[in-house]
This record gives C-alpha cells, structure tokens and sequence, in this order.
C-alpha cells in the first residue's frame, strides 16, 4: 500500500480540489488518496514548496520547525522576568516575521507569560511624507516609511523599565491613510512585547530591544512570497520591484541587522528554520 500523498499550496491555490478546513498551524494542505490535513495559513504562503511530500516526511520537517520555535519560546519567557521584555522581530519585506511572532508569542502564552503582539506597520508615515522622495525612490522606503518617534513614544517608551504601561499597538492605518483612534491599553505585569517589521535594527532603535530575531530570507524567496501574497512580479529585478528590494538593501548594507540581533535564523524554507547564530 503505497503512502498518502500530501501536497502544499498556497491560500490562493485555485486546485478545484482543495478543500481548506481549519486548524492551529500557519500552512495550508491537502491530502490525495487519504485525509484531508488543512492548516490556517496566516499571511505567508508556501507557493506548493513541498508538492508530492509524503505525511512521514512532512511531519519530521514540521517537527524541526515546531522544535525550533518552543525553544525559542523557552528563551523568551525567562527573558526580564520582572518587566515587560521587548523583543523585536525582524526581516525584510516577505519573511514571514507575522506568521513567525504569531507562532510565537501563542507558544510563549502557553507557558504562563501574557504576550503583547504588535507591527511596526501601525506606525507608519502618511502617504505624503512616504512618498516625499518619489514614488520610486529606494531612499524614501529606507528613511520614511515609518514613524520611529510615534512607535517610541505610544509602545516602546510606555513598555521600558519605569514606564506607564499604558500604550497604543497602532496610530496609523497606512491603507485608508488616516489615523487610528486612540485606543490606550495596559500592559499586564511582566508580559512580553513581540513586535515584528522592518527595519528593526536601525540605530535609534537598538535601546528599545531586551532581545531580537533576523529572519535570514534571500530576496529571490521573499520577493516570491509578497508576489503571492500582492499579486506583484516574483522577479526581485523587476522595476515594480525595485523601490522596495534596493530600499531594503540599503538598510542590510548600513545597519547590518545580523551583526546586532541576538538571534539570526535561516527562513528560506518556512518548515526547517534553523538558527544561524
């Protein structure tokens, strides 16, 4: 009797035999030949990476993964017990950080400790100061997609040793390009602040961090990742492209993230991440 069979696609997988069901994990799947195993695939998406994989294979890759993140979750509960710690994850644009600090921060919750989740891209710039380099310019995403003072002042200042513990997850919704109401929250005694984005390692945000991820990611494999999620050309060359590859290459090349992270993991295969250093 031959093995069942297990394909992986992507949310937009147009296979007219799929059928999505709903489970805790970041991935969907379908079986032929046997059970239907689905899994919830957030944001990031697979582009059917392991197409023709059997069950035993993928649930030894699943358990590298699944290994990897409850060691990290180990590291973290016990990291400033009597505070909140901050940790920043970070990665270029198609990383996967959301799925990544979502799996997390659930794993970190399960062992005792509350966790703040929040992104980087609640505080963004609007549109006229992102923009305000041309809609092209390389520069503007690296200098002025976010605003740094904002994310200091409302969650990183009031989460630092002494601070009010009263903070905003967001101020900016970059889509309708409008602020967002306040909405004031209060940190619960010793959580654990996730935030992922971009650029997380820039110099006037390293005091911020009590710890922090770089999800090690080449461009060809992100920049298929947001065409998946976008609906943009998987080529990182391409001239769609190019304002967000080469803004993020200038923030590599002056901030180097790897050098200053506590953690640096290899993200090319979202099911074997492994630590690099």
């Amino acid at each position: 009797m031959s093995r069942p069979i297990v394909e992986i696609d992507c949310i937009g997988c147009s296979s007219e035999s799929w059928e999505p069901q709903t489970a805790p994990h970041p991935w969907h799947s379908r079986a032929h030949g046997g059970a239907v195993h689905s899994i919830n695939c957030g944001s990031d998406q697979l582009h059917c990476r392991f197409e023709c994989l059997s069950l035993s294979a993928f649930s030894i890759q699943m358990e590298k993964r699944n290994r990897l993140l409850s060691d990290l979750a180990d590291r973290f509960v016990v990291t400033s017990p009597d505070q909140t710690a901050r940790v920043a994850i970070d990665g270029i644009d198609g990383a996967g950080k959301t799925t990544f600090a979502d799996e997390l921060g659930s794993l970190i919750a399960t062992k005792g400790r509350p966790v703040i989740r929040a992104s980087v891209d609640g505080f963004h710039n609007p549109k006229a100061v992102r923009y305000r380099r041309g809609r092209h310019s390389p520069e503007g995403v690296f200098e002025d997609s976010y605003n740094y003072s904002a994310l200091k002042q409302y969650l990183m200042d009031p989460l630092s040793p002494g601070g009010s513990r009263r903070y905003r997850r967001a101020i900016f919704d970059h889509v309708t390009d409008d602020i967002v109401p306040a909405n004031d929250l209060e940190a619960p005694p010793s959580s654990i602040l996730l935030i992922d984005g971009m650029f997380l390692h820039r110099p006037e945000l390293l005091t911020c961090w009590d710890a922090s991820i770089f999800l090690r990611t080449d461009f060809t494999v992100s920049v298929a990742r947001c065409a998946s999620r976008d609906g943009l050309s998987p080529d990182p060359a391409a001239p769609s492209n190019r304002r967000y590859v080469e803004g993020q290459r200038l923030y590599l090349r002056s901030c180097q993230p790897e050098a200053k992270a506590t953690i640096v993991i290899d993200y090319n295969d979202l099911a074997t991440p492994s630590i690099v250093t």
